[in-house]
């Protein structure tokens, strides 16, 4: 059976739903599993127009003719027209649910258009419990769905932790205005001992933050980043005190599985799917909570032999819950019953 898979994210600056694609393909490999991968290197992931060409033009040209017996579109998208049965993951109901500040155009491709797409899928794949309930009460209250966790790239469960004596806290994930960032701006204040290190690519939302730690005079304690190598992304992931997702919306929450998975402690937003990943086991704060979130740092901070005892008390079980084999391995089971 030859599976073609969309990895058109995984080209140039990886995110989210790129590392997804790309380690999703070498685990499905590492299983004996034929894949095609499918992708256009030439043409930017990232501009609206040319996604949708991807999706909808080359896409479902270049499935048809992988001889494959079926397509993964592994991207959130779909083609809405197409020659082979197609899984589909669905990673999140943000552009239905938190995306009210972006262009008409693109929440009605990523939101609606997609959504009524999903209907004609051979099977559908929700990342976690959360996005599965979200799918039901935004698209179809009666899908059949399965639940595959995305595996945690396996490297994270070999990084050697070695914090800094100065306390810094990692911020992974693209600088966009769900991922929230800017409460954890506002907690600096009340946390003058604090450094913040944020990683991930930017958007136009990255100026409102940089605005707003030159307003309150912490523009020395926030180092945004940008896009880094898995070198130093590592290395970060070793020394941080801690990870801070203080997102108020997460079809799974790659930032807190991959902090679990390196034993570093975290403090997560009590929302969506990060509810679900933190498992009673990493402290909560709702989203939009300044002082909630200056509290629990500062606890955390005054207590951090107890915070690095406790997170590498979990890692070893969330190494296994969040381990590619055992997504692979679940896909290769939805590919088969699809293909039969």
């Amino acid at each position: 059976m030859i599976v073609a898979l969309d990895t058109q994210l995984a080209v140039g600056t990886a995110t989210g739903a790129g590392v997804y694609q790309r380690d999703l393909a070498a685990a499905l490999r590492e299983l004996g599993a034929n894949v095609h991968e499918l992708s256009a290197p030439w043409l930017d992931p990232w501009r609206f127009d040319r996604r949708v060409l991807w999706d909808q033009v080359l896409l479902p040209l270049q499935a048809a003719r992988s001889g494959a017996a079926l397509l993964h579109a592994s991207a959130g998208t779909m083609p809405l027209l197409r020659t082979l049965p197609t899984v589909v993951t669905v990673h999140d109901l943000a552009w239905l649910r938190v995306q009210s500040h972006t262009r008409a155009y693109a929440r009605a491709y990523f939101g609606g258009i997609q959504a009524r797409a999903y209907r004609t899928a051979a099977a559908i794949v929700c990342d976690s419990q959360f996005s599965a309930s979200e799918y039901r009460a935004l698209v179809d209250p009666n899908a059949k769905l399965d639940v595959v966790y995305p595996g945690v790239d396996a490297r994270f469960s070999t990084i050697a932790r070695k914090p800094d004596a100065a306390p810094f806290a990692l911020v992974v994930g693209t600088v966009e205005e769900r991922k929230n960032l800017l409460v954890l701006v506002e907690a600096l204040p009340a946390l003058p001992q604090l450094r913040i290190v944020s990683v991930g690519p930017h958007t136009p939302y990255a100026d409102i933050v940089r605005a707003r730690v030159a307003g309150l005079n912490v523009a020395d304690r926030l180092d945004l980043r940008g896009y880094v190598t898995r070198a130093v992304l590592d290395d970060l992931y070793a020394r941080a005190t801690c990870a801070l997702i203080p997102s108020r919306y997460e079809g799974f929450g790659y930032a807190l599985a991959e902090a679990r998975c390196a034993g570093l402690p975290a403090i997560a937003a009590r929302s969506s799917s990060l509810i679900e990943v933190a498992d009673d086991a990493v402290p909560l704060v709702e989203p939009h909570d300044v002082a909630g979130w200056a509290d629990a740092i500062r606890a955390l901070l005054a207590g951090r032999d107890r915070a690095e005892s406790d997170a590498a008390s979990h890692r070893a079980a969330n190494v296994v819950r969040f381990a590619w084999p055992a997504a692979a391995a679940a896909m290769i089971d939805i590919y088969r019953r699809v293909v039969a």
